[in-house]
């Protein structure tokens, strides 16, 4: 049983992170944003590897498989730089856009920038995990609700091998923020046509990696610096050695709760480092999971399992609506000359769907009579001036231009002409 009181928070978290760095990695790839994807690549792993040891490791420091602790602490060890290398590639490009400097356009192009973001995060966090053999005391720890762990001997080569280069990364990455919003500023209008310009990027899109690099250059740097603080002032730092640093090197040492819980200092550090990745996931998805193009692949994304599930699972069928009776035929009726128009009208008697259709281009007619018969309903829109029905139909009336539209309608159809 776990001592600790927010458990399951952070498996929560760590899961819900692991799932969220990979969900807008698709139009990533597609628009060679490789900054963005080793970004999005490193967060998701630190976040399941993180994952899989609170829930194996909650309550106790039982070594279940130390091959995975062997990968575990590995990939702690990778993500701490892998992490801060890629922030520090996406505001290196972002550095180079706002120069108004040559951007990628050929496909050739793209590929070296991609060779070139890719040894710096993930060459170099594979260099940067093999020396720390060097500096590396003992196999790993193991802390209870908190899992696998590296185990680093506090000498003064571990701080240039091990604690120094995230704290590095963190300051060229801050360099080249405050160097993009210097020239940001400077050449603006330069800026937008780059935007413009056969890259991949748009003034929205551009803004967020912007805010994304600076908000995890704030996470790493000042933790970077806690970390070597920390390690400055509660430890000696002692002159290296191979061989007293690896004495009894394939020792694990294990830490339960209520004792490593005695070390405020080394509570924040833990706590801090393991909660680092979620957020970082989570600040990625606020930038990137809510924008327009993410919008639409999520759409695209379950266009096929919303037609899946209509195949399986159709809509009932609705009753078809009655129809209404047919009514007799109308009869014709005799008209009276109107002068000054030659009109065409269809007019459809009440709950009728049959038409008659009376035209006076070849003769004639008057329509007087149709505002007292029942069966029809005639509707006079005219707009200036306005004459009465009766007095628009008088026989007096034909001397005048009338110039009105009239609408016959029944509850299934409606025709308009015009005199």
């Amino acid at each position: 049983m776990t001592l600790d009181p927010t458990y399951p928070l952070f498996p929560i978290f760590a899961f819900i992170g692991f799932i969220i760095s990979l969900v807008p990695l698709p139009w990533h790839l597609q628009a060679w944003n490789s900054g963005t994807c080793f970004f999005m690549a490193w967060t998701s792993l630190a976040c399941l590897n993180q994952f899989v040891n609170s829930i194996v490791w909650s309550g106790n420091v039982t070594n279940h498989s130390p091959i995975w602790c062997e990968i575990s602490i590995r990939i702690i060890m990778g993500a701490s730089v892998g992490i801060p290398a890629s922030s520090m590639c996406i505001v290196r490009r972002l550095h180079a856009i706002a120069r108004a400097q040559k951007v990628a356009v050929t496909r050739g192009e793209k590929r070296r920038e991609v060779i070139v973001d890719s040894l710096i995060c993930v060459l170099f966090p594979l260099l940067y995990v093999a020396l720390q053999i060097v500096v590396q005391g003992h196999r790993f720890d193991i802390f209870e609700d908190i899992g696998c762990y590296p185990s680093i001997h506090n000498t003064w080569l571990a701080y240039v091998l091990s604690f120094s280069p995230p704290l590095i990364i963190g300051l060229v990455s801050a360099t080249y923020c405050a160097l993009t919003l210097y020239e940001f500023n400077r050449r603006r209008i330069q800026f937008n046509a780059f935007l413009n310009a056969g890259t991949s990027l748009t003034a929205r899109r551009y803004l967020r990696l912007m805010a994304l690099a600076t908000t995890e250059m704030l996470l790493t740097t000042p933790l970077g610096c806690f970390i070597i603080y920390l390690n400055a002032t509660t430890t000696p730092v002692e002159s290296y050695n191979w061989v007293d640093t690896h004495f009894d090197y394939w020792r694990v040492d294990y830490y339960y709760r209520i004792l490593w819980q005695m070390h405020k200092m080394l509570v924040v550090s833990l706590e801090l480092t393991r909660w680092m990745a979620p957020f970082s996931a989570l600040v990625f998805f606020a930038f990137f999971g809510f924008a327009e193009e993410a919008r639409k692949n999520y759409k695209a994304f379950f266009a096929p399992i919303t037609k899946l599930v209509r195949r399986f699972f159709p809509a009932s069928p609705t009753a078809p609506a009655a129809k209404a009776p047919l009514s007799p035929a109308p009869t014709e009726r005799s008209f009276q000359p109107l002068k000054s128009a030659a009109t065409t009208a269809t007019i459809l008697p009440l709950h009728s769907v049959t038409e008659t259709v009376v035209s006076t281009e070849s003769f004639n007619k008057t329509l007087y009579g149709f505002e007292h018969d029942p069966n029809y309903v005639i509707d006079i829109k005219a707009p200036a001036p306005a004459y009465d029905l009766q007095d628009a139909l008088s026989p007096t009336s034909t001397e005048r231009t009338l110039h009105s539209d009239i609408t016959f309608s029944t509850n299934h159809t409606s025709r308009r002409f015009t005199m």
